[in-house]
């Protein structure tokens, strides 16, 4: 009785279970029929609902060509008229590869004849049309996937290209100009030998690195340079010295023999450090274990010499005596020496006649690779060069890109609306650990990520193709390059600066656009604040120069033919400034319309088109040395000359105690 019972209610279970598994699929089928062609709908309208995640596709930014750029409001009509009458607006959502500033070769015609600037515009022409050739060669098909067999043949020639080891006699050196080329540059363990005699001392009447007492009408000096030099970056610019050797047996200012080393960064020299007979502390930092400086003997050196009553003391109480070998200095006039220089972990190692003489630890911004020449000039004849354990194929930088390339250093998207502030920053096709140290540092503040401020790399092509393939990568993965088409030449640089002003009032809409350097650190807040004090007049924001007059000698002149005026206008310092947006657009179209004179010096080129705007509409000018030109000061603005490693430093210190603080080491 009681199992028929349980049998039937099992029963009267199931038939509600299946009766409310009916009514579920009941109205799941009805909830489709509802929502299936809404599905459907949205599709074929192409866009997302806030409900539905976004496909990973939708990350390009090419998949945002339908949003477009409102223009900044503007209360001059004047330029409201400029506005509407150039090129059509741009997509906000577009990300340019390549700058939008119409380059054409009639956009140099106007200064064909014979005036001051011809010959910059024949330039700027020039470079043009390689810089067409250029970019036309790396937007070519075969570039984009070489086969396997090209890909080997190309692996064979360069290996085929760096010997193992470089030897030279002294003649064969002197008709390479004095200089050894090495393809593939230096590895950890390479070695270069010298041997040479210094000459015998000669009558100098403007000595360089010495001071002439009163009276004297010249001094005595022999002195040499080996430097271990890089490739050109820009052309126009000096090889970077990655190590400059400079013994100076005589004619040093302070009257006696000393060894200087340094390193030239950015056509820039750095700190000296100054062997001149003391042996380095014993608390200062070694290079793989080596002092910096290692003893010779000096005559004035009163040192030392223990008294044979101390001696007899050390030898009753058992203590045992320490000898020093005093040497001199190692180089003599009308004496042969071998010099063998050597790459170790930690820095440069100069042995001479088989004796430690000093040691250089590397600075950043170079590396053992980019070594690729050793010149030897001054006082010095040179009786052979020998270059051994040298690597046997070019370097790749590829794989240390790649561990670089992480989604969190890729630019946000730019905006819908307008800027407030665009910041365009100078560099060049291999300045990549620069860029990098941008993207890691201050342009991770909190306006830039959120998109309030945008940050873009402005870079002229090279003239190596593999230089050019690299930077195309790069553009492309980080979406924070805008490529100016053109052969970088550092005349040139002029060109950058306007592409800045096209993209800031015609892809961004900002309403201040700044310009600085790969190698300038910016404080975002304070930029903005020390721009929004002026409003919205006409302002120009800087490190200002007024009254400067151009160097006529010198490395740095500036001759008659380039710059007739005594004077140039009041200018700021090329490093960080700030201009409104009614500026650029005047720059823009002036340079369009091909009346935009150009000079070889950016900053200064600024500064003249900023006056001839200021002879229609008032510009207010603002000085402020803390947008610095050289170095870090105190509560800056900006910071230039900054290595990679003082930007990571700095942003770092800005992070962490909330005040501005230099990093002062390379």
């Amino acid at each position: 009785m009681k199992l028929a019972k349980f049998d039937s209610f099992v029963s009267l279970s199931r038939l509600r279970l299946v009766q409310f598994l009916m009514g579920v699929l009941f109205l799941y089928l009805l909830f489709m029929s509802f929502e299936i062609p809404l599905v459907f709908k949205t599709a074929s309208a192409g866009f997302y609902t806030d409900a539905l995640p976004r496909p990973l596709f939708l990350e390009s930014e090419e998949d945002f060509t339908d949003k477009s750029a409102p223009a900044r409001p503007t209360d001059d009509p004047k330029l409201v008229r400029l506005a509407g009458s150039r090129t059509p607006p741009r997509r906000m959502w577009e990300y340019k590869e390549v700058s939008g500033l119409l380059f054409n070769e009639s956009s140099f015609d106007s200064n064909d004849s014979k005036d001051e600037f011809s010959v910059l515009h024949k330039t700027a022409r020039h470079a043009f049309v390689v810089g067409k050739k250029l970019w036309e060669d790396l937007q070519s098909p075969q570039n984009k996937s070489d086969s396997e067999p090209e890909r080997q043949n190309q692996k064979q020639n360069r290996t085929g290209s760096c010997p193992e080891s470089i030897s030279l006699s002294g003649s064969e050196f002197v008709n390479r100009s004095r200089v050894l080329v090495i393809p593939c540059g230096l590895t950890l363990g390479s070695h270069i030998t010298v041997v040479g005699m210094p000459h015998w001392a000669h009558a100098e009447y403007d000595p360089k690195i010495a001071i002439l007492k009163e009276g004297d009408e010249s001094v005595m000096v022999t002195q040499f340079m080996m430097e271990l030099q890089g490739l050109k970056t820009v052309e126009g610019e000096d090889p970077p010295r990655i190590l400059h050797f400079n013994p100076r047996l005589k004619g040093d200012w302070s009257g006696k023999p000393v060894i200087e080393q340094n390193t030239c960064y950015r056509m820039q020299w750095g700190t000296a450090l100054r062997c001149e007979g003391w042996k380095s502390r014993a608390d200062e930092e070694t290079v793989d274990g080596q002092v910096k400086c290692e003893k010779w003997i000096r005559d004035d050196d009163n040192g030392s010499e223990e008294s044979k009553a101390t001696w007899w003391l050390k030898r009753l109480i058992g203590r045992k005596n320490k000898v020093a070998l005093d040497w001199p200095y190692p180089f003599a006039e009308g004496r042969l020496f071998v010099l063998t220089l050597s790459g170790g972990l930690e820095g440069y190692h100069v042995n001479v006649d088989g004796r430690h003489v000093t040691s250089f630890p590397y600075r950043t911004g170079f590396v053992l690779e980019d070594a690729t020449g050793l010149s030897l000039n001054g006082d010095l004849d040179v009786h052979s060069v020998f270059a051994a354990a040298l690597p046997t194929s070019h370097p790749s930088f590829a794989p240390q890109k790649h561990l670089e390339r992480l989604s969190k250093w890729k630019a946000p998207p730019l905006p819908e609306g307008n800027v407030e502030l665009f910041i365009g920053i100078l560099s060049a096709g291999n300045h990549f650990a620069e860029r990098m140290a941008v993207r890691k540092s201050w342009v991770q503040h909190k306006l830039i990520k959120s998109s309030k401020v945008v940050a873009r790399f402005f870079v002229a092509l090279n003239g190596r193709k593999d230089v050019n393939v690299e930077l195309k990568k790069e553009a492309e993965y980080f979406g924070d390059i805008v490529i100016v088409p053109y052969m970088d030449n550092y005349d040139l640089v002029v060109l950058k600066t306007v592409a800045i002003c096209e993209y800031g009032i015609r892809t961004v809409a900002a309403k201040y656009i700044m310009k600085c350097d790969d190698d300038t650190f910016v404080r975002v807040d304070p930029v903005i604040k020390e721009a929004k004090k002026l409003g919205d007049r006409s302002l120009y924001i800087g490190n200002m120069n007024y009254y400067h007059k151009p160097l006529r000698n010198g490395k740095w002149a500036v001759t008659y033919e380039e710059w007739p005026e005594e004077e140039y206008p009041p200018y700021a310092n090329g490093p960080g400034y700030i201009v409104s947006s009614d500026i650029a657009q005047f720059i823009v179209d002036e340079f369009e319309n091909h009346k935009l004179r150009l000079f070889k010096m950016e900053d200064v080129s600024m500064g003249m088109w900023v006056e001839k705007f200021n002879s229609s509409k008032a510009v207010e000018y603002q000085h402020s040395l803390k947008f610095c030109q050289f170095g870090c000061i105190e509560d800056y603005y900006t910071a230039h000359y900054q290595s990679p490693r003082q930007m990571l430093c700095m942003w770092d210190k800005l992070q962490k105690q909330g005040k501005p603080q230099c990093c002062n080491m390379r």
